[in-house]
């Protein structure tokens, strides 16, 4: 059971980041909504929900297919579940139909996965494009240079749908250095959803983390997912 200090400790957190988006949004002008979702790699079930009942909190990001399915019937009525994490394709069967995005697509073979699986549910799975923006052989994601290319791959898919790109910064020293590769993903982002005209009413630009939310909304964010601030340091 949750202690009050936790949900206290949690609640202005939670405040915290609330007031550093809209501060953002403020600074980068215009109107253009930007989504938060919390990021609950190992945050047990009941922090999340107390997110979501008290304090308003609607979209939850997990990284591990596995953790997914063990908080899933606890989380699935309470906010919208997206998976942020790499999705090995032997595992997006379990995915499919249970999160309302797949943030983590950078292959030919597992977007095929995620068509086959929907197709046979009968259901259009939306994902987004995993973008490599600073080419780290530790990395997922696609190379910047090919990601026009792969999206036009895709077309031959009717049962998912590209929905906007998700990039991960490498660790940078400062906000002006985050700021660079947030810059080069979202123009990137622009080249796609703008020019290329994809349908898609509403792109989504999932960028920016605990430590660099704010110059991701800078440069056009319009989702940041956000774990550690709201919820502390996790394993």
């Amino acid at each position: 059971m949750l202690t009050e200090q936790r949900k206290q400790e949690i609640r202005d957190n939670y405040s915290r980041v609330l007031e550093n988006i809209e501060n953002a949004k403020a600074k980068r002008g215009g109107d253009a909504p930007v989504r938060l979702l919390a990021a609950t790699k190992t945050v047990p079930a009941e922090e999340i929900i107390f997110a979501a009942d008290e304090l308003g909190l609607k979209f939850a990001g997990e990284n591990r297919t596995s953790e997914l399915l063990e908080k899933y019937d606890a989380l699935k009525d309470k906010l919208t579940l997206h998976l942020i994490g790499s999705l090995q394709t032997r595992k997006a069967k379990e995915a499919v139909g249970k999160v309302s995005l797949i943030e983590s697509v950078d292959s030919i073979k597992l977007a095929s996965e995620i068509n086959k699986r929907s197709e046979a549910m009968g259901i259009v799975s939306d994902i987004l494009l995993e973008v490599n923006i600073g080419r780290e052989e530790s990395k997922g994601g696609l190379m910047p240079e090919v990601v026009s290319e792969f999206m036009d791959s895709l077309e031959e898919f009717r049962s998912i749908r590209p929905c906007g790109i998700m990039t991960m910064a490498p660790i940078c020293a400062s906000d002006d250095e985050y700021r660079k590769f947030f810059s080069e993903t979202y123009q990137i982002f622009i080249d796609i959803y703008i020019k290329k005209s994809h349908n898609i009413i509403e792109p989504v630009l999932s960028m920016g983390m605990s430590d660099s939310y704010v110059p991701a909304i800078l440069e056009g964010a319009t989702q940041v997912r956000v774990g550690s601030s709201i919820f502390g340091r996790r394993l």
